[in-house]
């Protein structure tokens, strides 16, 4: 028997927010989806609800991604399941496996304040917060080398980094300037052959 086409359930947003750090995984991956989007709009409570009650998200929120015969929902904890079932995108040993996870909850955290900000962002939140959570995360960068958390080797949180620095120039919040080893992760996402594909079209 033939395998399903995953398929992808996220709004239609563009390239913002976590639906794309999920969908920017699946296509440096090399899985084809069928993706499905959803209108941002005075619609989308009850698509919501619709959703809801049709089991492909629990919350209400999106992405969503129906993967073998299983719906995952929560945008971190799906990209650790892929990268578990695909054999890479992880650290190979503990310590790997948990600064990888640490820096994602750096991201989580990050991401909360990010989305308060799309209602009108603060001048500290631009100034203060935004350089501090740059200057952490290049923090862990920096033990190893880069341009990836673990040097050489891709993992998942590396997705979710690149894409809340893609966010935050989307939104007018970057930064003039990004610390070094953020620079070298963004220049190497942009070679990655499929990454580089998808951010042409």
């Amino acid at each position: 028997m033939a395998a399903q086409t995953p398929v992808y359930h996220y709004l239609d947003i563009g390239r913002l927010g976590r639906g794309e750090v999920v969908h920017l995984f699946l296509r440096d991956a090399g899985i084809a989806i069928k993706d499905v989007r959803y209108k941002f709009d005075d619609t989308w409570p009850a698509t919501s609800e619709k959703l809801r009650q049709q089991g492909i998200t629990r919350t209400g929120k999106l992405p969503a991604l129906e993967y073998k015969g299983t719906v995952l929902t929560q945008h971190v904890p799906t990209l650790r399941y892929l990268a578990r079932d695909l054999g890479r995108y992880d650290g190979e040993t503990n310590l790997e496996k948990y600064l990888v996870d640490a820096v994602a909850d750096v991201y989580i955290d990050w991401r909360a304040k990010w989305v308060e900000s799309l209602s009108g962002a603060s001048d500290e939140y631009k100034n203060d917060y935004v350089p501090k959570y740059h200057d952490l995360v290049a923090s862990y960068y920096s033990e190893r080398g880069g341009p990836y958390l673990l040097g050489d080797k891709v993992t998942y949180v590396d997705f979710a980094i690149y894409q809340s620095i893609d966010n935050e120039r989307r939104t007018g919040t970057l930064p003039s300037t990004l610390p070094e080893p953020l620079v070298k992760l963004e220049d190497a996402f942009k070679q990655r052959p499929n990454i580089a594909e998808y951010l042409k079209e």
